[in-house]
């Protein structure tokens, strides 16, 4: 070689040195990181494949976060259901010992009042003061907030859950297509012919009467009417036809019924021991469409979109005929879900649990029994008010089963869906962007013969040159 101005077999030494250089800082970095992407140039469709990823998986994580937060919510609200319940125990045990008058001293009833009273307390105490952090839970801040309700022909509303519409109300109608009926059955005539003796049956019990020969209807139904408490079955006198008994259960639906039988002389039937009968009708109703559960005048509706338990009145369950209202807005609403829509979202509504709440204006509230109120042990109204702490007790027990079906049904196995999820994003992402390890130091070692093989050959390189001095001798 006989240039020294240009060494080309050092430039190209040089730069091989380079290459071999920034591959092995690559495998550094790559090595330090654990990761194969560490900057878009890297590589580029990897990036924009790992980032969506990444984004999905911090959105699944953050729905797995809502979740849970949503279960310890949900949680808290149940247990204080649950020593509400424990305290309407406690109520109808004290109503059951009040009702032993004959075994009890009245100081002994005015004890019971008092404890009934504390008991009332404590469950409004529980329904004003149940809170997770900041947010109260059971004192009707959580319930969805309703208008335009006809109350002449809606009770009450409990709704559970609601898909609202963004900043929109959810409209619900209420259409009766088959009125509900009392169980019935007619006596003709207007006095007994001979000695009677019959057995009156209704869904609460049953009694035994006898009349004498000549009795008149209305002698009988006012004996009927004086064991309401026991069969649940009354008794109004007719006029039409030349006279005839009503006999009918004192609520509506198929669970009700009247059943009278002729154990001597003749009634309804024309030889003693012939039984007649009669069942009720539950309303047949539709909400916004769908068909509903029905108990008597009670309409329950399930769906997606709406989740309530309605109380007609008497008069617009016994027509064909239909009503509207509109849910505004209110209840809790969990988003569960990666994607913000209502298809991820779970809502739910709470209704206060206070004694002003519990119970329904058909049969009356909790309140009542305090003291003072109608229902108290004193006035000794001790069926209406069972009823009443009957259906307390029936709606905690029916809210705390909703609480735990959308927390076992829908969150928790929304969990379990979004943590598989997780992880196979997780993996899908780990293929694009991490490093593999015993590949990189592979490179690695390869890199570092590179360099130094490289380092050498330009050592090799810029001596080459010396050669022309040589010529020089």
């Amino acid at each position: 070689m006989s240039r020294i101005n240009t060494n080309i077999p050092a430039v190209r030494a040089v730069h091989v040195l380079g290459a071999n250089n920034r591959d092995l800082n690559i495998r550094l970095e790559r090595l330090s990181t654990g990761l194969r992407i560490n900057r878009g140039k890297d590589d580029p469709a990897g990036i924009i494949a790992s980032e969506t990823l990444r984004s999905e998986i911090r959105a699944i994580s953050q729905a797995i976060d809502n979740s849970n937060r949503a279960i310890n919510v949900l949680s808290t609200a149940e247990g204080a259901l649950n020593e509400v319940s424990a305290l309407l125990l406690d109520v109808r045990a004290l109503l059951q010992s009040s009702a032993n008058e004959g075994g009890l001293t009245s100081s002994e009833i005015d004890a019971n009042q008092l404890e009934i009273d504390a008991i009332l307390v404590s469950i409004d105490r529980i329904a004003n003061t149940t809170s997770f952090g900041a947010k109260k839970l059971l004192n009707g801040r959580l319930g969805y907030t309703l208008s335009s309700i006809d109350s002449n022909k809606i009770a009450s509303i409990n709704t559970f859950g609601v898909r609202l519409p963004e900043n929109d109300a959810q409209a619900v109608t209420v259409q009766v297509t088959q009125s509900a009926e009392r169980a019935q059955l007619t006596f003709l005539g207007e006095t007994l012919s001979t000695p009677t003796s019959i057995e009156f049956a209704g869904t609460l019990g049953s009694e035994i009467q006898s009349f004498a020969s000549g009795t008149s209807i209305q002698t009988i139904a006012a004996a009927i009417n004086t064991a309401i408490g026991a069969t649940g079955i009354s008794a109004v006198v007719s006029t039409a036809g030349g006279g005839a008994i009503l006999i009918n259960s004192t609520e509506y639906g198929s669970s009700q019924f009247v059943t009278i039988k002729t154990l001597t002389g003749s009634f309804v039937a024309s030889a003693a021991g012939v039984t007649a009968t009669d069942s009720g009708v539950d309303v047949t109703a539709f909400v916004n469409g769908q068909n509903t559960n029905a108990d008597g005048l009670r309409i329950d509706v399930r769906s997606l979109g709406l989740d309530a338990r309605l109380y007609l009145t008497e008069s617009f369950a016994t027509q064909i005929s239909s009503t509207s209202y509109q849910v505004v807005d209110g209840g809790a609403k969990f988003q569960i879900a990666s994607e913000v829509s209502s298809a991820g979202q779970v809502n739910i509504g709470l209704e206060s649990v206070s004694t002003a709440n519990l119970g329904n204006p058909i049969i009356g509230y909790l309140n009542s029994l305090k003291s003072g109120g109608r229902n108290e042990v004193r006035t000794q109204n001790f069926t209406a008010a069972e009823r009443i702490v009957r259906e307390a007790i029936g709606q905690i027990a029916f809210t705390r089963g909703r609480l735990g079906g959308v927390q076992r049904n829908q969150i928790e196995t929304n969990i379990n869906s979004q943590q598989i999820q997780l992880e196979n994003v997780k993996a899908s992402e780990s293929v694009i962007r991490d490093a593999d390890m015993a590949q990189e130091i592979s490179a690695l070692t390869r890199a570092q013969i590179l360099v130094q093989s490289t380092q050498t050959t330009l050592q090799i390189a810029n001596q080459q040159p010396q050669a022309v001095l040589q010529l020089l001798s």
